[in-house]
């Protein structure tokens, strides 16, 4: 089956990449490499260097490659970004999805599968964990775009017969993720750590999340192949909260970093505590996150370490 995966040189959407290919499905990628790295890519997959919210440029994607799936990873993520510059993140994650839906539309897609985030789309929670029941107030302007987009594809459901699955995500970490980037705090916090840089924790460190490893988020795209693309909306969790606090101090111990942490003022628009229920993704996909964090963690570090001894070599 030929799927078009947008943000496929992304840190998730080329892991996702990776299993389509290995699974023998035919992928085409958009990315424009503004956060994606041109290394990320799959060389079995066809790439297309560009922008979704140039709408000619899809069109004329769609046109040639005729996609049965589309999988919708590429988004403006950074939620301090998207405090500081709303306008840039509605044009990105609501205007740049709807030309993808509205060429989805257009060239008879299959399935559109349309990543969107369980961290930020439910604010501050009314209980724990969260499942997909549970109001939708969120406290960043990320968390409303990314929203926006699934009511979009409703109205495009009911109206014009797209077929769509909604994957809301956690707090995703592992290897490729970008520390010196939009990288969430596992990525930043191993990269300063294996550099023996100082870490500074943004607030008091006790603001919980929900830590899923890359590869199982991946493994949900996969599965979610086969829902059938009737408009079902699938958290993706751990059911459990781990602090901030604990993610520095289970990555001290793995890397044998000896710095205490720095603490700085707490960031606009972040939640305080959430962490998500999936058992829906259990029940109707299959999917279990396999990967223990700790486990997760050691496969973050030995990854860093791989590419940082790759820039010494190319150095020397």
């Amino acid at each position: 089956m030929k799927i078009l995966v947008t943000g496929g040189a992304g840190f998730i959407g080329s892991h996702v990449v990776d299993l389509y290919v290995e699974h023998g499905h035919e992928v085409v990628v958009v990315d424009n490499l503004s956060t994606g790295y041109a290394a990320n890519l799959n060389p079995a997959a066809r790439f297309y260097p560009l922008d979704i919210r140039n709408p000619q440029a899809l069109a004329e994607v769609f046109a040639h490659e005729r996609p049965a799936v589309v999988n919708h990873h590429a988004a403006q993520m950074n939620v301090r970004r998207s405090v500081s510059d709303p306008l840039f993140d509605a044009e990105t994650n609501v205007l740049g999805s709807l030309n993808l839906i509205e060429c989805a539309k257009r060239y008879a897609v299959e399935h559109f599968i349309y990543i969107s985030t369980g961290g930020a789309v439910y604010g501050e929670p009314a209980y724990l964990p969260c499942d997909e029941a549970h109001p939708v107030n969120p406290l960043c302007q990320y968390g409303v775009s990314k929203h926006t987009v699934e009511h979009y594809l409703y109205v495009y459901r009911a109206n014009y017969g797209l077929n769509y699955t909604v994957l809301r995500y956690p707090n995703v970490y592992g290897p490729r993720q970008d520390p010196h980037g939009e990288a969430g705090v596992v990525a930043i916090f191993t990269g300063q750590m294996l550099a023996d840089q100082p870490v500074v924790i943004n607030g008091d460190g006790e603001q919980a999340r929900d830590f899923v490893f890359v590869v199982d988020c991946a493994r949900a795209n996969l599965l979610a192949m086969n829902a059938g693309g009737q408009g079902e909306i699938y958290n993706l969790g751990s059911g459990r909260g781990t602090t901030v606090n604990e993610v520095f101090a289970t990555l001290q111990g793995l890397t044998a970093y000896t710095r205490a942490a720095g603490y700085g003022p707490a960031q606009v628009g972040e939640t305080r505590r959430i962490y998500l229920e999936a058992s829906r993704a259990r029940r109707q996909l299959g999917w279990l996150p396999l990967t223990s964090f700790e486990a997760g963690l050691r496969q973050t570090i030995a990854y860093f370490k791989k590419v940082e001894q790759s820039k010494d070599l190319v150095a020397v």
